[in-house]
């Protein structure tokens, strides 16, 4: 059930995102009377799901769900219609019009794109306002992995600032260090203010760890469901149990808990347990994995103060334009990670489950508009990029049309096309198969 649940929300979201992008191409080709054959919502290679003519454009819905397009009359694109090209020009195709015509034409997907992306958030931002935690009400410090300590975190360190900056979202932390390559990380630890260097070679750790830096909570453990491996529940467990202590010893945080845990791998440990009111003991082996294979109640509501921004109708427009350029740079820095070699953030790099699983695992209706949004920033950036068969190639060469006088020739142009096209499919590949090998590894 929660695989169909992101999986309509993957769909429905690329959707209305390849949608509003082709129709940035339409709306524009329209306005310079420029004649659009087709306008599909995914590819149709051999044969459409569903397909219907109004005035000069075949309006449809194909079978392949990487995509769609526009087809523009008189333009070298996906489509390979070289036939048309060998015939004269004609006032209504693309190749017929102005450069400053078609630069704008090509353009309006990433424009379209962007500004729907800002209207989503302008909306989110007026109907839901916007809640985080400020750092500074961490009261309890934070929680560490294994990746936080080898950079010299603690469990309990409380983050001032990163690079001598406050960070005032504490869930921004993480993504700042990555983002802005930071430097350092000053901490209070036992009223102490310790300056914890960020080192190179841990940035590759990082984008891979996502609980480097997490909330520390008071310990509490009762059991709401198992894993599909639980030593716990092989040894008697139960849901509606509260484990109390391990070997005797209790803990004053959660963190302590999981701690003990993994220095007890491959070891048999002595759980109180109280179940139903009755305190009992149960031995477990929790093997070399060093956890319990248990999920348990969390709630941290009343734990921390929380920040709540509400906006007007009108305040929420320039909120949203101010997140989305936002958005813009931190994706920005993003993509800048994939071409240095020592973050290895290629290794990183995902096709449709990467991004099916940033969705929550039931309907939300924010963070379904909230991501929607996201990904029609990723959309615009990708497509803008300088590369052959994306908006981004057509601009290069137009703009080198305007500057030089001199139009590419046609068979330059479709050669350019399939180049682009083979350059999409490899990385189309190299992600999806990224998704593939680490699901396959975390199965076997």
């Amino acid at each position: 059930m929660v695989i169909l649940i992101k999986a309509a929300q993957l769909i429905l979201s690329l959707s209305i995102l390849v949608i509003i992008h082709e129709f940035g191409h339409f709306i524009f080709s329209k306005a310079f009377n420029c004649r659009v054959e087709k306008f599909y919502l995914f590819f149709d290679p051999w044969f459409s799901l569903f397909k219907f003519r109004k005035g000069e454009t075949e309006y449809g819905i194909g079978w392949l769900p990487l995509g769609g397009y526009v087809k523009i009359s008189g333009m070298i694109d996906e489509s390979m219609d070289k036939e048309q090209m060998k015939l004269p020009a004609e006032p209504w195709e693309f190749r017929s019009k102005p450069s400053w015509q078609r630069l704008i034409i090509m353009i309006g997907g990433v424009l379209f794109n962007l500004i729907l992306a800002i209207l989503l958030y302008s909306a989110v931002l007026f109907v839901w306002g916007e809640q985080y935690l400020p750092t500074k009400n961490v009261k309890f410090g934070i929680a560490v992995s294994e990746t936080g300590k080898e950079m010299g975190l603690q469990n309990g360190d409380k983050i001032i600032s990163v690079d001598g900056k406050e960070v005032e979202d504490f869930n921004k932390i993480v993504a700042t260090i990555v983002l802005n390559g930071a430097k350092t990380i000053e901490v209070k630890r036992n009223e102490e203010n310790i300056v914890v260097p960020v080192k190179n070679e841990i940035i590759p750790k990082l984008l891979k760890d996502k609980f480097i830096i997490s909330l520390r909570v008071p310990y509490s453990c009762n059991i709401v469901g198992f894993g599909k491996e639980s030593p716990a529940r092989d040894a008697g467990l139960e849901i509606g149990d509260e484990i109390m202590t391990i070997n005797g010893s209790g803990f004053k945080y959660y963190d302590q808990f999981t701690d003990t845990l993994t220095a007890s791998k491959e070891k048999t440990i002595s759980l109180l347990i109280k179940r139903k009111g009755v305190e009992k003991t149960v031995n477990v082996n929790i093997g070399k994995m060093g956890i319990l294979g248990i999920q348990r109640e969390y709630n941290i509501d009343g734990l921390f103060e929380f920040k709540t921004i509400n906006y007007g109708f009108f305040e929420s427009f320039p909120a949203g334009v101010s997140k989305g350029y936002h958005a813009v740079g931190n994706y920005l820095k993003q993509f800048k990670l994939l071409f240095a070699p020592e973050t290895k953030a290629y290794e990183s790099l995902g096709g449709f489950i990467a991004i099916g699983n940033i969705f929550p695992s039931v309907w939300d209706w924010e963070s379904f508009w909230n991501l929607t949004a996201f990904l029609s920033i990723i959309l615009a950036v990708m497509n803008i990029l300088p590369i052959p068969a994306l908006d981004g190639g057509h601009v290069l060469f137009l703009l080198f049309e305007i500057v030089t006088g001199r139009k590419p020739s046609d068979k330059f142009l479709e050669y350019a096309q399939i180049v682009g096209m083979v350059i999409l499919f490899s990385l189309l590949i190299y992600a999806n198969g990224n998704d593939i090998w680490k699901w396959y590894s975390t199965k076997f």
